[in-house]
């Protein structure tokens, strides 16, 4: 899988806006390197991330990072791009005792060609998350503690839409809409077991993509666990193309 390279500005404004998404409210900036300070279940919300893709080994500045996270009495956590310009870093860090797990990708799109991806005519934007469209979070299928946690952080996510699909049986899928800029976000993109398959993904993903372009984004990008085979087709379809691949360094 090829993966099309970001400008430096680029990738500055994907991590900001990550952040923004998932710990608007309890992140620090050292360096050039942005860290959620959020406890919990979420890796983008309880990571350090670099801000820059070239970036020359500095143990020093990892002790600083290892600090903020201890004095939040968090565990230290660095998620790297697997690029040549973060080589050192990856060395100093399997030094320091990190152990590089859950590879993730990072991808974008044009937004006009996510929204085109399905007919989202039965999907329904909502300005808050009600308990039926949390309640997708916490069926079968779905570790509740994490779902629990992932509810909480993107109801409160600033300039977020969310949307759902349902009937009179019920919520039946949902997913999040975060804007930064021109960037649009897609997080929390969950199906119920009974109706997977049925491309209601894809119709929430394009309501959602329609909802960004109406508020001025241009450009998507979203994050998924490069095991995760189903949902890499559906992004394939809607235009997604990887822009780097992750881990989660732990100690």
């Amino acid at each position: 899988m090829s993966l099309t390279a970001p400008s430096p500005a680029e990738i500055e404004a994907i991590e900001r806006a990550t952040i923004a998404a998932v710990a608007h409210d309890a992140h620090e900036v050292i360096g050039p390197w942005i860290l959620g300070l959020r406890p919990g279940t979420i890796g983008r919300a309880h990571s350090a991330a670099p801000l820059a893709h070239t970036l020359v080994r500095d143990d020093g500045l990892i002790a600083r990072i290892e600090a903020a996270f201890r004095a939040q009495d968090m565990s230290p956590v660095f998620r790297l791009p697997e690029v040549e310009g973060l080589s050192s870093l990856a060395e100093a860090l399997a030094k320091r005792g990190y152990v590089p797990i859950q590879p993730t990708l990072v991808m974008g799109a044009d937004l006009a060609r996510v929204a085109a991806v399905a007919d989202p005519d039965e999907v329904v934007l909502l300005e808050r998350p009600d308990e039926a469209w949390a309640s997708v979070f916490l069926g079968e299928g779905f570790d509740p503690e994490d779902g629990a946690q992932r509810v909480a952080v993107l109801s409160s996510s600033p300039g977020a839409v969310f949307a759902a699909v349902r009937d009179g049986e019920g919520t039946h899928a949902v997913g999040v809409l975060s804007l930064s800029a021109d960037w649009a976000s897609l997080h929390g993109m969950r199906t119920r077991r009974g109706r997977r398959g049925q491309g209601l993904a894809g119709q929430v993903m394009a309501r959602l993509a329609q909802a960004g372009l109406e508020r001025g984004a241009t450009r998507a990008f979203l994050q998924v666990e490069a095991g995760n085979a189903p949902a890499l087709a559906l992004y394939a379809r809607a235009g997604f193309a990887p822009l780097w691949r992750y881990h989660y360094w732990r100690s």
